[in-house]
């Protein structure tokens, strides 16, 4: 983990490639991304919960096989 002077070097790069104005779009992206990323993942864990939970279904056919 960077300890406190790299932390201080790594903003100020930061600062100096995008400038003042476009790090709050920049951070506002970041934020939309990582929020729709959750959101996602949120629903596959749903999908896959329920289909767990879901009795198992037989196909008929296949039953009047047996």
């Amino acid at each position: 983990m960077p300890g406190g002077s790299e932390w201080i070097l790594i903003v100020i790069a930061v600062l100096v490639l995008f400038g003042g104005r476009k790090i709050p779009e920049f951070m506002k992206g970041l934020g939309r991304g990582m929020r729709e990323f959750n959101d996602a993942k949120n629903n596959v864990k749903q999908e896959f919960e329920n289909g767990m939970n879901e009795p198992a279904k037989t196909n008929p056919a296949e039953a009047s096989k047996n």
